[in-house]
């Protein structure tokens, strides 16, 4: 394979030419091998013993084949294995491509044919990717040693992530090692990252773009706390495992910050001010940070910041400490530059004059991989800097200046949204709806039967569409966050003057029951907020949680509805690990026997923990 050789960047970009990441990790391995590098659901390693590790699977991949300029799978769970394949695959001089194992075989098949893999490393004797491509064990190993001598060009490509795509076909971010390195070197020179080593909990899923501002710690000496799905989707836990590594470091997402508030606080969803004792330095992207947050903690001492920036600018290209006024992007990270213009590509200067965010400098993707059509429509020439050759990138998201000079957020120019921190392209759920059997037309928009609780709601037509059907088949071939939460069968979509689908005009997709409304039995008030928070007009004994729409928000507001209604102490767990419907209301009842006194104390010393 191809690496991208036309520039990326002016002179001024490349005058400061960061330390590429792995001489920054082999600084960090010789300065101190025994300090904790990963600590993992599976156990911990050292820096010496990872750098033994990633040197014995670079090694092997180098014996299979792979060369500079490959790119090289990676299908594996979030165990001490994954820091180690994407190391070893920088180190055997190839870029890596997640495979999440929690996608539909479809989906990983298609990314891994899409990228010309070279080779795959997996757990699994068999993953999903096309024949005849080679597929090693995290633990391979080779007599061969030489990998250690490589050192990447800046346009050389370290990672492919997929990202949804509008026209239906995911789409291949990839990223030079350049970017990736002055990433890190413009989050530290913009205050962001402390010079002294810190604890950083991983906490993205390594298939989307913040999962590298997070492992890539590792590389200056950082230690990392990799976050389970486990543990991640139950607050309690998750605060317990920040509390047990001392975690200095939590990336997240708003909607994410919600569910941990009260545990990290050990404070109630009531407004009161926050004292920020136990709360690690939060870094917050993935979607815009709500006003409400943005004061809660500026005001509560909260040390946090506002990142912004797209996966085809490599993570992060904006920031702000959250502080002062309310909500605004921040100021670009050192090399960044940032344009504010017209459709006619005119900046826009006026104090309150919307216009769109463009990206310029040296953390610009090299492109879409194996798309130069989208390439070029969305990397185009940049008018404003001093070299030829050089490019930026246009975003799709509306901006303004506030009266003070603030850069905000505004909204998009185009269909795709944002949703608990995943990107998505409303048209790619569009396209799959409608090659499915039955649906001669489908539309898809976003629905918030809740403040802040935002989901996908599906709309088609065809004679004999069943919904929980069509779900299903969604489910078998796209990830869980672009399956919609309900599908409404309509005779015909509402359509605008000039034939096109009128989206404001589709209806509501269900209407909501207060879940205060009725006195019944356990059972009957388990049933009712079920049907209230996933916005569906009926449950069954039998139905899944998540397979109704459910995610780990509208979980978090079902516990808090039962614990208030009822007054009983649930967690998170008890939705999350319950077969269905009748499971958690056995739950519930388990812990309406034992009272409330039996179980506060636990949960106090939890709190106790976390302080």
């Amino acid at each position: 394979m191809t690496t991208f050789a036309e520039p990326a960047t002016d002179t001024a970009d490349t005058a400061t030419t960061p330390a590429d990441l792995l001489a920054r990790l082999r600084a960090a391995v010789a300065a101190h091998p025994e300090r904790p590098a990963v600590h993992a659901v599976d156990g911990s390693l050292d820096f010496a013993a990872l750098d033994r590790r990633t040197a014995a699977l670079a090694a092997a991949l180098r014996a299979r084949g792979v060369r500079r300029g490959d790119r090289v799978g990676v299908h594996l769970a979030r165990t001490l294995d994954l820091p180690v394949a994407l190391l070893a695959v920088w180190r055997a001089g190839a870029a890596y491509v997640p495979l999440d194992p929690a996608y539909p075989a479809e989906r990983i098949a298609f990314m891994a044919a899409d990228a010309r893999l070279a080779g795959v490393v997996s757990a699994e004797p068999a993953p999903p990717v096309p024949a005849g491509v080679p597929v090693l064990r995290p633990d391979a190993a080779s007599e061969h040693t030489d990998a250690d001598a490589f050192a990447p060009h800046p346009l050389d490509s370290a990672y492919v992530i997929y990202t949804s795509g509008s026209t239906g076909r995911p789409k291949g971010v990839e990223v030079p090692h350049g970017a990736v390195a002055d990433l890190a070197a413009g989050l530290e020179r913009a205050g962001a990252y402390r010079p002294e080593p810190s604890v950083v909990a991983w906490n993205a899923s390594v298939s989307f773009d913040a999962s590298v501002q997070q492992w890539i710690r590792i590389c200056r000496g950082d230690t990392l706390v990799l976050v389970d799905d486990a543990r991640r989707a139950d607050p309690a836990r998750l605060a317990a495992l920040l509390a047990e590594h001392a975690v200095t470091d939590l990336d997240l997402t708003p909607s994410h910050w919600q569910l941990l508030r009260e545990q990290l606080t050990g404070r109630q969803l009531t407004g009161e001010q926050l004292t920020g004792a136990a709360v690690p330095r939060l870094f917050m992207g993935g979607e815009p940070v709500p006003e409400r947050t943005w004061r809660e903690l500026a005001d509560g001492g909260v040390e946090a910041f506002n990142l912004y920036g797209p996966t085809e600018c490599t993570v992060d290209a904006i920031t702000a400490r959250i502080t002062g006024p309310g909500p605004h992007l921040g100021e670009p990270l050192p090399g960044v530059r940032v344009h504010l213009l017209d459709e006619r590509l005119v900046p826009v200067t006026a104090p309150g004059a919307v216009g769109e965010l463009y990206l310029a400098g040296p953390g610009l993707a090299h492109g879409y991989a194996g798309q130069p059509g989208p390439t070029a429509g969305r990397f185009v020439a940049d008018p404003f800097a001093t070299a030829p050759g050089a490019r930026m990138y246009r975003t799709g998201d509306q901006a303004r200046r506030s009266a003070e000079g603030l850069l905000e957020y505004v909204g998009r120019v185009d269909r795709q949204v944002k949703l608990r921190g995943f990107r998505i392209e409303l048209g790619e759920v569009e396209h799959a709806l409608a090659a499915s059997a039955g649906v001669t037309a489908a539309a898809v928009t976003v629905h918030e039967p809740a403040p802040g609780d935002t989901r996908l709601a599906a709309y088609v037509t065809g004679p004999a569409v069943a919904p929980a059907e069509l779900l299903a088949e969604l489910r078998r071939t796209l990830p869980a966050h672009l399956v919609p939460a309900t599908v409404t069968v309509l005779d015909a979509l509402p359509l605008t003057p000039n034939g096109k689908v009128d989206h404001r005009a589709l209806p509501a997709p269900a209407a909501e029951v207060a879940p205060e409304a009725t006195g019944g039995g356990v059972a009957e008030q388990v049933a009712e907020v079920w049907r209230t928070v996933l916005g569906v007009p009926e449950v069954l004994p039998s139905d899944d949680f998540l397979s109704l729409g459910g995610h780990s928000l509208a979980a978090l507001r079902v516990v808090h509805l039962l614990r208030r209604k009822l007054n009983v102490e649930l967690q998170l767990r008890h939705l999350l690990d319950a077969a269905d419907l009748a499971a958690f209301t056995g739950a519930v009842r388990r812990a309406a026997e034992a009272g409330p006194a039996a179980a506060r104390p636990a949960l106090t010393a939890r709190r106790a923990a976390v302080r």
